[in-house]
């Protein structure tokens, strides 16, 4: 499987969402969101 410039972006984007994961000044609202979105891209990545 070749690993490319848009598997490297996802995966940088995937650390950025889940470092924000761990701030502590998040609400309930933008901690849904992406919990949302860090689902998404990890089905896109054949994670799940």
């Amino acid at each position: 499987m070749e690993y490319t410039c848009t598997d490297y972006r996802t995966e940088m984007i995937l650390l950025g969402l889940e470092r924000r994961l761990n701030q502590e000044d998040l609400s309930e609202e933008e901690r849904r969101a992406i919990l949302s979105e860090i689902r998404k891209l990890e089905e896109k990545m054949g994670l799940d």
